[in-house]
């Protein structure tokens, strides 16, 4: 068997046992991969940014949502930003939509749930080579519920943008990418009570209650 195309990955995994675990299933799907691993989103965040001042980028990485110091999620925009090269795969055990469309909405382009058996992620992963994007089964038949499986398409039309304005069209973005309240004032040089207010609005407009249905929304409608 050649060498894989994909020869370097960063692991952001705090558990030890399960760090390890992921690493022997990647030797297993990349051969001759290596594999550089953080605990934190601290340490994914010091990686990154030795590896930026070497002109590098992973080809792969595998991040985890609930780490000690934050988000996975944060991890996430910074490669999105950065590293746009690197195939950024979350590795979680969270499998709720809130967390899943979070996770989209800041750039993953994968989501595998630590549950599965070792064979069955291996077989998940080799879907990368061949440019398809690696979905745990219970995730793909959530996004499918989400994004139109089962139920009959909507239409596009002149109202797709809901009567957003401008502002409101960016405050959305920045809330589907995972941004908090605090980040978008700061992104947008506004106060948090201002994008509170747009947030709000913005809900209404869209007929949402939720953080995770506004970005089911901003992703239907091309915000994110």
């Amino acid at each position: 068997m050649g060498q894989s195309v994909f020869q370097t990955c960063l692991l952001v995994e705090d558990h030890v046992a399960t760090r390890d675990w992921l690493c022997k299933v990647l030797g297993e799907v990349f051969s001759g991969i290596e594999v550089t691993t953080a605990g934190s989103v601290r340490e994914g965040g010091q990686l990154l940014d030795q590896w930026l001042a070497q002109d590098r980028q992973a080809d792969i990485a595998l991040v985890d949502l609930g780490l000690p110091d934050g988000s996975g999620v944060q991890v996430l925009r910074r490669l999105v930003e950065e590293a746009p090269a690197t195939r950024r795969i979350v590795t979680t055990a969270y499998g709720d939509d809130a967390y899943l469309l979070e996770a989209i909405g800041a750039g993953a382009q994968g989501y595998l749930l630590k549950e599965e058996e070792a064979s069955s992620l291996a077989d998940t992963l080799r879907r990368i080579e061949r440019d398809e994007p690696p979905l745990s089964p219970s995730i793909a038949r959530r996004m499918l519920a989400h994004f139109g499986g089962g139920m009959s398409p909507r239409p596009a039309s002149d109202d797709d943008d809901a009567d957003l304005t401008a502002r409101e069209k960016e405050t959305l973005t920045l809330l589907a990418r995972g941004y908090t309240i605090g980040e978008v004032a700061e992104q947008l040089g506004l106060s948090p009570h201002t994008v509170a207010s747009y947030a709000k609005t913005i809900y209404q407009k869209l007929h949402v209650t939720s953080r995770a249905e506004a970005t089911r929304e901003a992703i239907r409608r091309g915000f994110a």
